[in-house]
């Protein structure tokens, strides 16, 4: 009997900065870290690349068209204890006015200081976050 591998939950989140700010939502109504700042994100779905899921949620969850093309490696986090790799990605461009989309799930979004971000803001975006100012782009949480 073949024994069964480990297997991570994955998920890709859209770093968005313009002008020395970054782009956060605040969690609403999802059951996990409501009330706090994260970044558009989503689980990866089964066939689908990290890249094609940050194109996939940025549609879904801000309104705005990413090409493929425009989208790069901004950090990677192992989350060890959860069981879960965190590839957050980038884009310096892309179409439409930035809204949220899923106000069910979302009760703000907005541009902030990327230098000051707001005390809310979940502990590993931060890290993450900040690891992407520094050019670090690997790290385990």
């Amino acid at each position: 009997m073949e024994k069964e591998r480990f297997k991570f939950v994955v998920a890709a989140y859209l770093m968005l900065v313009r002008d020395g700010k970054i782009l956060l939502l605040r969690r609403s109504n999802t059951g996990y870290e409501d009330g706090k700042r994260s970044l558009v994100a989503g689980h990866v779905d089964g066939g689908e690349s990290f890249r094609e899921a940050i194109v996939r949620e940025a549609k879904e969850e801000a309104g705005i068209e990413i090409r493929l093309e425009d989208v790069s490696v901004a950090h990677v986090m192992q989350r060890i204890a959860l069981g879960r790799i965190s590839v957050f990605l980038t884009a310096e461009k892309w179409k439409g006015e930035i809204r949220n989309t899923e106000p069910d799930k979302c009760d703000d979004l907005g541009w902030f200081d990327i230098d000051d971000l707001p005390v809310n803001t979940i502990p590993y975006i931060k890290k993450a976050i900040e690891n992407y100012k520094s050019d670090i782009l690997y790290s385990e949480d």
